[in-house]
């Protein structure tokens, strides 16, 4: 369940940096925003290992 809930999350924050680059605001802040999504990813991960 909580897993799900962190693939969304990873989605959204991937999307928002997405929109960021677009719009080009700060490179930092794109950036932190793709280590989030990455981080949500491996989390989400770790939680479906036994």
């Amino acid at each position: 369940m909580w897993s799900v809930v962190l693939m969304g999350l990873a989605g959204l924050l991937i999307g928002g940096a997405v929109s960021f680059h677009h719009q080009k605001l700060p490179k930092f802040l794109v950036i932190s925003f793709g280590v989030l999504a990455a981080m949500a990813l491996v989390a989400a991960y770790l939680l479906t290992l036994p």
